[in-house]
């Protein structure tokens, strides 16, 4: 199974750090947030991983180079001139990421969940790992019950950001720039998206109040 780093967004909120460093090289617990993508990926047995660029993209590939200090061979989706969103950034990959399922994780999380289990996911369409729903976003996104998830019902949980597609989830979809939220959506009412609860410890990184509460849970010291 291969793997892929969603790493394209802007980072809008996290400005001005990300006037002159795009948000996955952003450091939290002495090291970029990335690059803790990459070492638990590597530990639980990856060893492709497909990582998309967007805004000033060209910094990760001289970075992180060919990933083999992490054993990985990394392999780049460049989008341009704008990034493509994660439905959009995803589609454009998928001669990437092979004939079978594969493992995508958004770029702006740090989370304690197994990795490895996701080589394990019997993957139809998509498979989602999701969480307790944070202070930030009480209403969570979808509802979990016997190991499916929908969009309506109860109890609600917010997407971690990490999960398993398989290429057969994006037929009929075209290029272009796209969210996968609304076809996430639909797909869960036809009762085709599977998902498991992580109760863990999550992170979402996407503002500055966020990103600071990762780095006093890593340890950093100002």
């Amino acid at each position: 199974m291969r793997a892929m780093i969603l790493a394209a967004g802007q980072g809008e909120r996290l400005r001005p750090l990300t006037d002159t460093v795009p948000k996955p090289l952003i450091k939290a617990g002495g090291k970029p947030l990335i690059e803790h993508h990459l070492e638990h990926l590597a530990d639980a047995g990856f060893r492709e991983v497909v990582i998309n660029t967007g805004h000033l993209g060209d910094q990760l590939p001289a970075a992180l180079g060919d990933g083999s200090r992490w054993g990985l061979g990394l392999h780049w989706s460049h989008e341009r001139p704008e990034p493509l969103e994660t439905g959009g950034g995803i589609f454009q990959a998928l001669p990437l990421l092979g004939a079978g399922p594969f493992a995508v994780i958004s770029g702006d999380i740090w989370c304690d969940y197994p990795l490895d289990r996701l080589r394990h996911v019997k993957c139809d369409r998509a498979h989602l790992v999701v969480v307790p729903n944070p202070p930030h976003h009480p209403e969570g996104d979808l509802a979990l019950n016997g190991g499916r998830l929908r969009t309506g019902g109860e109890p609600r949980y917010t997407f971690s950001g990490i999960a398993v597609y398989h290429p057969r989830f994006f037929e009929g979809c075209s290029p272009g720039r796209w969210r996968i939220t609304e076809l996430l959506r639909r797909t869960a009412d036809e009762h085709l998206v599977t998902g498991e609860l992580h109760r863990g410890a999550w992170h979402d990184s996407g503002t500055p109040e966020r990103l600071a509460a990762l780095r006093t849970a890593l340890g950093d010291i100002d």
